[in-house]
């Protein structure tokens, strides 16, 4: 009976740190919500400037391919139009 008390006792004292380190305030959950929003949005405006330059860069090469083409295009209509 001895052995039981004292296996009891020793288990409430070894798991009483645990339980104390997982009761924190509603304040700092407050804190860690908090923090966890900043670092999500700092995450997606990263992302969005990344992905915006991106995609301004294709649509320049796209705008530059295009206008070359049109050049192109516009000198064979010439040449072909054009009377030696």
């Amino acid at each position: 009976m001895k052995r039981i008390a004292s296996i009891a006792i020793l288990g409430g004292l070894l798991c009483s740190p645990l339980a104390f380190a997982q009761t924190q305030g509603a304040g700092q959950d407050m804190k860690n919500a908090g923090s966890e929003a900043k670092g999500a949005a700092k995450d997606t405006g990263s992302a969005t400037k990344k992905t915006a330059g991106k995609a301004k860069s294709k649509t320049k090469q796209g705008v530059n391919k295009t206008a070359k083409k049109t050049q192109q295009g516009s000198e064979k209509v010439q040449n072909k139009t054009s009377t030696p």
